[in-house]
């Protein structure tokens, strides 16, 4: 009777590990205990470990908004954000303006450094060059680099500037 009892409360303590012990599918990004659904889609067997899945929420999306002209979504600001005025609007954009085109300055300058650096691929040879003609064959392949660099990076200050409102 004894050995019963205590038989039987062993098994009570270990039920619930067992059941909690599922197997886990992983499907892609998604995790299910569904042997079936997990056969279907192909899904492999978690070995090791535990699992902790944690839903997420969803956005909320735009749908009912429809798509400007150019293809790009609409910026949407939550329901609770703070309203600008349009002047200041306006203020926060040619401030903004002013700071692309500054920068598009500056970029404008290092490629003109740069692209009179590299000489149309010859750039001059220093000292250390004409004895390590490896060398200058990398910093002829760097020079490069970075007039191309330069050129992509006026082109997306170019692009910004462009997405601006006019002044």
């Amino acid at each position: 009777m004894k050995k019963t009892l205590i038989t039987l409360i062993v098994i009570a303590a270990s039920a619930p590990a067992v059941w909690a012990q599922d197997r886990i599918y992983r499907c892609g990004n998604e995790y299910t205990n569904n042997a079936t659904q997990a056969k279907e889609r192909g899904c492999k067997l978690v070995e090791g470990g535990n699992v902790t899945v944690v839903q997420g929420t969803r956005p909320a999306t735009a749908a009912a908004a429809p798509a400007p002209a150019g293809g790009a979504a609409p910026a949407a600001s939550p329901a609770n954000a703070p309203r600008v005025s349009n002047n200041d609007q306006k203020a926060r954009d040619a401030d903004a303006r002013s700071i692309l085109e500054s920068e598009l300055r500056k970029a404008e300058a290092r490629h003109a450094d740069l692209a009179k650096e590299y000489n149309n691929g010859a750039p001059e040879r220093n000292a250390l060059d004409l004895r390590n003609p490896q060398r200058y064959m990398e910093r002829t392949a760097e020079l490069k680099a970075s007039v191309a660099r330069s050129e992509s990076d006026i082109a997306g200050i170019k692009r910004e500037l462009a997405r601006l409102p006019a002044n």
